[in-house]
Order: structure tokens, then C-alpha cells, then sequence
């Protein structure tokens, strides 16, 4: 309450002095009026000093006197006029006093409820650093996220699909031993949508791999969590990043999501600066480069920072405008074609004349998206043979490979 009497009474008085200054219409410096004025006077003493030398008649005197004098009049008017600050019109001044006040007062005022912080102490930074600092140790569990958690929205998928997902969940519970079948049953369930299925089936995987896991797994289980908390890092999927991390402090997907915790922790600096170098490492075209792309310049203004433009342009080819209009005007079999043609000439160029890890990760997920699940999993027997000497960029290939469903580990 002190706070807004404070602002309420600086407002104010700025506002009143604002009204003023246009009411009373001053000019700054002395009026033209008064150097006339000493003029004028000094004409008089000369008049009398020439008809005391005879230089001039009675009557000629008495003439430039008047004269003289009615002029001295008029100067003390306007002298006058000017200290009175009526040199306005009286009604429109009122209105224009009146509107820049209110306008001032009640501009700070809108001003303030929506940039400003409205309750809010001094956050000093060891307090705010305290704050965030008490907010993660407190975060709610993984099961208090998931009961309050938004279900993702997932395309309906094909009866004969869900007929197989769910002879693989009897095939791995009659074989509770067999970490193959939880990997499976991992990324299936996670392509149905049923995301604590999946980290539930994650997490068994690597309990009966007895830790001859990779950091990727640790990194999916953490995904998956994060997945069916509504895209929130609870303290168990921060177990998991950390278990990748202490593994491979590059993964990229940690990383991602360790940035992410930050940034809702109440710690933006700390994710600024974790996805600034994971875009900066690349590599071009993995999966959390665009992710982090899409959400740093956020980052970035939460955290004071300012963000370097190249690192949000990527150098990945897509449709021009021109083919993104033709296709929002097809009907959904021409744009299936539009799609099989695209990839079909992506795969040609490719096989003709090579590219880019990226652009064969492309082709890898595109293929499988469309079902072509045996040519998607031959380009990906090609592309790592041609990558065999290039792990960073095989890595790619495989993290599409995996993210896609072609491959359990």
C-alpha cells in the first residue's frame, strides 16, 4: 500500500506541475515588451534635455511626450499581460491541462499494471537466486505433475497398430526378463501417447540391462517423464538428465531438457547459457537443435541476454512458399502425393549424389512417418555405412532413427 501512495503522489505532483505550465503558457527569458519599455523612458530624459538646450519648442516636446507615454503604456501592458501568463486562450488551456495530467497519471498507472509487478517486494538478486533456489527443491513428483498434467494431442492410430502394441504388452510381461521387449514396449507405447507407460517400460529396460545402457537411454526415460508430466522436469526426470549427463555431459537431448528445468526453475541465465552452447556445438538438423531454437529468444529476454541472430537460422532446405500454398489447397490424397514425391526426389538426390547427415536424417523419419518402414530402415543401413568414419554426424542419423521408432537402442 506504501508503494502505490508513494507513486500515487509522484504522479501527481508531475501531473499538477504539467497543468500549470500549460495554464499559465510562461515563455522562458525576458519579453520584448520590457528592453521597449527602458527605451521608451530613455526617449523621455532625452526630450527633456533637448528643450532645456533649446534644441527644441514647447510644443514639439509636449507632442513627443504623449506619443512617448502612449507607448510606455502599451509596453506595461504587455509586460503585464506576460507575467499574468494570459497569452492563451483560458478554456482550451484548462482542457489541455486537464487531459496531459490525467493522461500522465493514469498512463503510468496502465502502464505499470502490465509491465510491472503489482505486490512484488525488491527482488534483490541473492533473493531471487534463493527463490529459485527453494522452487526446485520443492517441485511437485512426477505423479503430482502427471494428475495435473494436459494430455498431448496424438494422431488416432491404425486398429491393426494398436492390435500389435498390445500383443507386444503380453509378450513382454510373459517375458519380464527380456530388456529387448521393454525397449520395444518403450517407444511404442510412446507413439500411442501413453507416455508413463512408456518411462515405466524405459525404466525397466535399463534396470535389467544392469548398466550397460547408454546416455541416450537415460536421456529418452527423462524425455518420456517429461512427456507425461506436460512438458514440466520433475525431480525424478532430473535424476534421469543427471544419470545421462555424468555419462556423456554433450548429450544433446539432456542438455535440452536440463535448459529447460532451469528456465522453469526460475534459473533462465543458467538455461540461456546450457542451449547457447548446445546450439553453437551443434550438430546441424539433431532433433534438439530446432527444439532449442524455437524457444531461446525467450530464454534469452528472461535472462537479460541478448542472442546471437545466426544461431537461430538453420541451413535445413524445406518447401518454398510457393509449394506450401499449393498444398494447403490440395485435398488430403494430393498432399499424401505432394509429400511421396518430395521424399521420393530427396532419396534420388541423395542416392546419386550424397549430402548432408541431416538431409539422410530427414529422409529416415520422412520414410517412416509414411509407413515405408523396410526402404526407411535400408537408407539407414546406407546412411551409416556412408557415416561409418563420421560418428558425430552418424550420431545423427541414429538419434533420427531411434526418435522415429526405427531402432530400440
Amino acid at each position: 500500500m506504501t508503494f502505490w501512495i508513494v507513486t500515487a503522489f509522484i504522479s501527481l505532483s508531475v501531473g499538477v506541475l504539467f497543468f500549470l505550465v500549460i495554464l499559465r503558457a510562461r515563455s522562458s527569458g525576458e519579453p520584448a515588451a520590457a528592453y521597449d519599455l527602458r527605451l521608451y523612458r530613455q526617449q523621455l530624459k532625452e526630450v527633456d534635455r533637448d528643450l532645456a538646450r533649446g534644441v527644441i519648442q514647447d510644443s514639439d516636446a509636449e507632442r513627443i511626450r504623449t506619443e512617448v507615454s502612449r507607448r510606455i503604456l502599451a509596453a506595461d501592458a504587455a509586460i503585464k499581460k506576460h507575467q499574468d501568463g494570459d497569452v492563451q486562450p483560458k478554456v482550451p488551456s484548462l482542457i489541455a491541462a486537464g487531459v496531459t495530467a490525467a493522461g500522465l497519471v493514469g498512463g503510468a498507472f496502465i502502464l505499470y499494471v502490465n509491465l510491472g509487478a503489482p505486490g512484488y517486494g525488491d527482488l534483490a538478486l541473492d533473493y531471487r537466486l534463493a527463490l529459485a533456489a527453494d522452487q526446485a527443491a520443492n517441485r511437485p513428483s512426477q505423479t503430482e505433475m502427471e494428475a495435473t498434467a494436459e494430455p498431448f494431442e496424438m494422431p488416432t492410430p491404425q486398429p491393426n497398430y494398436v492390435e500389435l502394441v498390445d500383443r507386444l504388452r503380453q509378450a513382454a510381461q510373459s517375458r519380464p526378463t527380456d530388456p529387448r521387449g521393454q525397449a520395444l514396449l518403450a517407444q511404442h507405447e510412446a507413439r500411442l501417447g501413453n507416455f508413463v507407460q512408456a518411462y515405466m517400460a524405459k525404466a525397466k529396460f535399463i534396470e535389467l540391462s544392469n548398466g550397460d545402457v547408454n546416455p541416450e537411454d537415460h536421456a529418452e526415460q527423462a524425455e518420456l517423464m517429461i512427456l507425461a508430466a506436460g512438458g514440466l522436469v520433475s525431480p525424478e526426470a532430473e535424476d534421469a538428465l543427471k544419470q545421462a549427463l555424468t555419462l556423456n555431459p554433450g548429450n544433446g537431448t539432456a542438455r535440452y531438457y536440463w535448459g529447460l528445468m532451469m528456465g522453469q526453475t526460475g534459473r533462465p541465465d543458467i538455461a540461456f547459457g546450457i542451449w547457447r552452447e548446445t546450439l553453437i556445438n551443434g550438430p546441424e538438423g539433431a532433433p534438439w537443435i530446432e527444439a532449442i531454437r524455437a524457444q531461446i529468444a525467450d530464454m534469452a529476454f528472461r535472462a537479460g541476454q541478448e542472442i546471437d541472430p545466426a544461431l537461430l537460422q538453420t541451413n535445413q532446405p524445406g518447401p518454398t512458399a510457393e509449394q506450401m500454398q499449393a498444398a494447403s489447397e490440395m485435398s488430403p490424397e494430393d498432399q499424401q502425393e505432394m509429400i511421396r514425391g518430395m521424399v521420393d526426389g530427396l532419396s534420388d538426390r541423395l542416392a546419386s549424389e550424397g549430402g548432408t547427415a541431416s538431409e539422410w536424417a530427414r529422409l529416415i523419419s520422412a520414410l517412416t512417418v509414411l509407413g515405408d518402414v523396410e526402404r526407411a530402415q535400408r537408407i539407414y543401413a546406407e546412411a551409416q555405412s556412408r557415416f561409418a568414419d563420421a560418428p558425430e554426424q552418424a550420431a545423427i542419423i541414429t538419434a533420427a532413427a531411434r526418435q522415429s521408432g526405427l531402432i530400440s537402442e
